[in-house]
């Protein structure tokens, strides 16, 4: 069915948010940058872009702020993330409803994603008394060999449409509890909900008192700011969230200058299900993982391998499941899935099931919705492809609401299929036997960064490293020790034996 679009002056609400958020007007008002809304297609703003001279100011501001607040003590840096997260609080619902208006997502993900981000500010804050080093055994008697962690320099972040501001705080406020200065190059398509986070950063810094001036800058604009942030030798890190033909752009480029990289790209996630799994579960699993967001995470399901003894019931359920998702505009509550985010991403769905189609595919769905009453905005039918094998429509990313199902006998099979294609982001599988879950996360299971079993690959949490292998970049950002990428390690060795004996019993005896 398809849920009621309520009519609403969408541009007009737009503006009375970023007001409240204490955005100056002129900032979406008078900008040659022109922002759609996805629930309609119509413009909402018009936004400023960033000059290569105003880039490259921004990049000297950071660079000063980081002298600066590298010397601050760690609890002390986590003392501003602590205020950034209780800002976040209490601009969660406005801040959500931006994210909806501005990516399409329905509500309780809009809210979702602005909870990750108070999550990372929690986590980061309990990471500022724990950038902890080791303490190394030394062969040598009166000596002690030990490791310290120091801030990097500044960071830039390039973050991407469909995550447009979760993706910006898992740098952020790890970047900052570490003593660095961020530098934000959102994507062109979400400038505003930037906007509306900035100001909460400078809120928070207003009540810090002493943030020195460009700790957190925002830079919008198109692939020339990014271009300045990979090419500036002062931003010692590059953060980048985006498709794998940017990440093989930018990666060289840094590489050339010896800058670190995360590169978090694309995603082509399978799920295993096996004779055994309890298909209520997997079927309500599946459901979100696929068909969430428009199929527009990373990490969103694309690819279904199902054990043949199950696969006409499992297909069976989806489809009635794929015919009844309400689809319409995301601040419906009865809505559970959204517009796709411009007619590049329809056109790309549409090429995607002609391929399949060819290739020898049953589509179920893929149709577009609401196109007499919103004609430039671009809702879909999640699409649901039963493959024969998988073909090379099958083995490429398309950044929408498409599951191909395909079946298996083997689960040796069944990893195999897993595994090949070129992005090693998230998999999952569904099981109730304890040998297939093992042998699915075992060295020669699943290849992917995040391997799950009896969930979904989407829905990650904060407190585990995300990312992935392969074409996925092999970044890693959020929890666990990801703090380390944003930090320069020193070894330390100190001799306090009033003696100098050698490493590896090596002999120099020279009159000094």
């Amino acid at each position: 069915m398809e849920a009621r679009v309520p009519h609403a002056d969408v541009a007009a609400e737009t503006a009375a948010l970023l007001e409240q958020f204490g955005v100056d007007s002129r900032r979406f008002t008078r900008g040659s940058l022109t922002i759609r809304t996805p629930i309609t297609g119509e413009i909402v703003a018009h936004v400023e872009s960033a000059e290569s001279m105003i880039a490259q100011q921004t990049i000297a501001r950071a660079e000063a702020a980081f002298h600066v607040w590298r010397s601050l003590p760690a609890p002390r840096r986590g003392e501003f993330v602590r205020l950034l997260g209780e800002e976040l609080r209490t601009a969660k619902a406005e801040l959500a409803h931006l994210v909806t208006i501005e990516a399409g997502k329905i509500t309780t993900e809009g809210l979702g994603e602005v909870q990750e981000m108070i999550d990372i500010c929690d986590l980061a804050v309990g990471l500022s008394r724990q950038l902890h080093g080791l303490t190394i055994a030394t062969e040598r008697r009166g000596h002690r060999m030990m490791e310290t962690w120091h801030p990097l320099g500044v960071a830039g972040v390039i973050t991407s449409f469909n995550f447009p501001v979760a993706v910006w705080a898992w740098n952020a406020a790890l970047a900052l509890v570490c003593g660095n200065a961020v530098v934000w190059k959102p994507s062109e398509k979400t400038p505003l909900v930037a906007l509306a986070t900035q100001a909460l950063v400078e809120r928070a810094a207003g009540r810090f008192g002493d943030a020195p001036e460009g700790l957190c800058s925002l830079l919008v604009g198109g692939r020339e700011i990014g271009e300045a942030l990979v090419e500036d030798a002062r931003v010692r890190l590059v953060s980048a969230t985006g498709s794998t033909a940017m990440g093989r752009a930018v990666a060289p480029r840094l590489a050339r200058r010896f800058a670190r990289s995360i590169l978090e790209l694309g995603g082509n996630n399978a799920a295993i299900v096996c004779a055994s799994a309890p298909l209520d579960l997997t079927g309500r699993a599946i459901a979100f993982a696929a068909m969430g967001t428009a199929g527009q995470r990373c990490t969103s399901l694309r690819r279904l391998i199902v054990h043949e003894d199950v696969h006409d019931e499992l297909l069976t359920r989806l489809r009635r499941a794929y015919a009844s998702v309400s689809v319409g505009d995301p601040r419906d509550a009865s809505t559970l899935i959204g517009p796709l985010i411009d007619e590049s991403a329809y056109a790309a769905m549409r090429a995607a099931l002609d391929d399949a189609r060819g290739a020898g595919g049953a589509v179920f769905g893929g149709e577009r919705l609401l196109a007499e009453k919103y004609p430039d905005a671009f809702y879909v039918r999640p699409a649901l492809v039963d493959m024969p094998d998988q073909a090379e429509v099958v083995r490429r990313e398309t950044f929408a609401p498409i599951l191909y199902v395909m079946k298996f006998r083997s689960l040796d099979e069944a990893i195999r299929l897993n595994n090949d294609v070129a992005h090693g982001l998230a998999s999952s599988i569904f099981t109730a036997r304890l040998d297939e879950a093992e042998r699915f996360m075992a060295a020669d299971g699943s290849d992917c960064g995040i391997a799950n079993v009896n969930i979904g690959p989407s829905g990650a949490e904060i407190g585990g490293a995300f990312g992935g292998e392969k074409d996925t970049g092999g970044g890693r950002e959020a929890g666990s020790d990801c703090w380390k990428s944003y930090m320069r390690r020193a070894t330390n060795t100190i001799n306090y034996s009033g003696e100098l004996p050698l490493a590896q019993g090596v002999k120099f005896d020279l009159e000094a």
